[in-house]
């Protein structure tokens, strides 16, 4: 890092929650930390108005009211969340930021917008979710009374509607960063504005081959999710590959699954060999990585995937649909397979029935995890931060 760093204003519209935004934005407030970096966090929490100060590390905590609308099991959106600007322009004008960083269209999202128009300040907005997808997708079983033809052109309409708007949205930053290189390309020739890659890092030394503790008798395979139960993680696929691994034969399987959404009622019925432990967090979450054998990720709409990188991490080999991030972290045939759909149970047991082909998947998955580090990745936003920032930006570190 340079001597001079820019006074960072980050308005994250997930912190607390389980998601990759939620999950990047502690990494990103820990680097802060960790490096002394002027930076305060602007985000909905529970406590009804929270202001910290720890060194040049800011946090300003505001709580969503009771208008809030749900939108997944642990996030909502406060139609009035306005209410607090009075106090967020008090503490920004104490802070002096240089830069304002949003995350997505949310009610944060909004008055981060509204207050760098308002204080001319050079705002950069990062990609965390493929919006336009979760649309479709939530969209499905209201269209299935359409004829297939028909249902198909109407959630395709709705998804390019969807990022129509996503896209315009982002168009008010003067810098952009995404996950991958897929949607830097999409958002550049969308937004005419520079798009930076800003992937993930991983925490080697929590999620980590040693966390194993299975039992020396326990000979089953356990196979592995971690995320949201939800339609847009294409969880159904579970079931389907439960019921092709046991039709070829392969039935000393289980499942580990690790998290809550709407879809868990369904899969606790259609998986009946799944444990499901909810939400895991710490070593609890690293030891449940440790004990699988296989991570299974059939995921189209992740812009990234941390989860796959956890599994990585941990040495267990992941098993990702062609589509979104997931397919830039996993290589095919090394650290695991990348296949569609109809294919993700025979790839699963094409590894398991070669234990030297499977021994070589988790080392070559551990290795590739250590090269991936949360300070690369932030040091390169820091670095893009440089193309908007006047050189006045004059905080030390």
């Amino acid at each position: 890092m340079k001597t001079l760093v820019p006074r960072v204003a980050y308005f994250p519209d997930s912190f607390h929650e389980i998601n990759g935004v939620a999950h990047t934005s502690r990494h990103f407030e820990d680097f802060a930390r960790r490096h002394d970096l002027p930076f305060l966090c602007v985000r909905a929490g529970h406590r009804r108005q929270a202001l910290e100060e720890e060194g040049n590390l800011w946090t300003l905590e505001l709580p969503r009211g009771s208008l809030s609308i749900p939108l997944e099991k642990d996030l909502s959106f406060d139609p009035v969340y306005l209410r607090h600007l009075p106090v967020i322009e008090d503490v920004l004008e104490r802070f002096g930021p240089d830069v304002i960083h949003i995350t997505g269209p949310s009610e944060i999202g909004f008055l981060g917008v509204a207050i760098a128009r308002h204080t001319n300040l050079p705002l950069a907005a990062s990609w965390h979710t493929n919006v336009h997808e979760y649309a479709a997708r939530r969209s499905d079983p209201l269209l299935r009374v359409l004829a297939r033809p028909h249902s198909e052109a109407a959630g395709q309409t709705i998804e390019d509607l969807a990022l129509a708007v996503a896209t315009g949205f982002y168009s008010n930053a003067d810098v952009l960063f995404a996950p991958n290189f897929e949607l830097c390309r999409i958002l550049e020739e969308a937004t005419e504005r520079p798009c930076h890659l800003m992937a993930r890092g991983v925490d080697s030394a929590l999620f980590h081959p040693q966390k194993r503790c299975r039992r020396d008798d326990d000979r089953q395979i356990v196979l592995g999710f971690v995320g949201r139960l939800s339609v847009e993680k294409n969880v159904a696929l579970l079931a389907e590959v439960q019921r092709e691994l046991e039709q070829s034969g392969l039935c000393e399987f289980r499942f580990l699954v690790v998290g809550h959404g709407a879809e868990e009622a369904w899969l606790r019925e259609h998986l009946p060999r799944a444990e499901f432990t909810g939400v895991l967090r710490g070593e609890a979450l690293a030891t449940a990585y440790a004990n699988m054998d296989l991570f299974v990720f059939p995921s189209h709409t992740d812009t990234f995937g941390n989860v796959v990188l956890e599994a990585l991490a941990s040495g267990v080999p992941a098993v990702v649909t062609p589509d979104g991030g997931p397919c830039t972290i996993v290589r095919d045939g090394l650290t695991g397979r990348i296949v569609p759909d109809f294919e993700f149970a025979s790839a699963i047991a094409g590894i398991l029935k070669d234990p030297n082909l499977h021994a070589e998947m988790r080392g070559a998955a551990r290795a590739y995890a250590l090269a991936a580090s949360w300070d690369s990745v932030f040091e390169g936003v820091y670095g893009a931060y440089e193309q908007i920032c006047s050189p006045q930006c004059n905080a030390a570190r």
